[in-house]
């Protein structure tokens, strides 16, 4: 079978005590899964954002550089095909919330009836970024 990436299957168990990553029993989980049901769910555009500057102003102070080659081309990336919980399709402009292990976000001016537009306005810590540098 060719490998293409795509997860087509889970294979896990379900054990309700540690449904918020321990139990009474002292049992940890390895890891959670949180998703939503894509029959049910609501598509919505997500804009990320990152930092305009692609250095810190420090790291360049002193220095005569063009301020066009100091932006990050990927201060800003669009998912246009995102799924969110039917919940969400009343939400108003301004309105927060937290997406699961994303950050938190909040619903865009440009959001219409058909599509809901969320901006990340904080992202999570990542952990993962650390344990990578080790």
């Amino acid at each position: 079978m060719k490998q293409t990436g795509v997860i087509r299957e889970i294979r896990c168990t379900f054990d309700p005590d540690t449904k918020r990553g321990g139990s009474q029993a002292g049992r940890k989980v390895k890891g959670t899964i949180h998703w939503v049901s894509a029959h049910q769910a609501l598509p919505v555009e997500v804009r990320l954002y990152e930092p305009l500057l692609a250095e810190s102003s420090s790291s360049t102070e002193g220095q005569s550089q063009d301020s066009q080659l100091m932006l990050n081309p990927s201060s800003l990336q669009v998912l246009s095909t995102c799924l969110a919980e039917i919940s969400l399709k009343h939400a108003s402009v301004g309105s927060r919330f937290q997406f699961e292990r994303q950050g938190y976000f909040c619903l865009d001016p440009d959001s219409s009836e058909e599509k809901l537009v969320f901006n990340r306005t904080v992202s999570l810590r990542d952990s993962w970024a650390k344990f990578e540098k080790k």
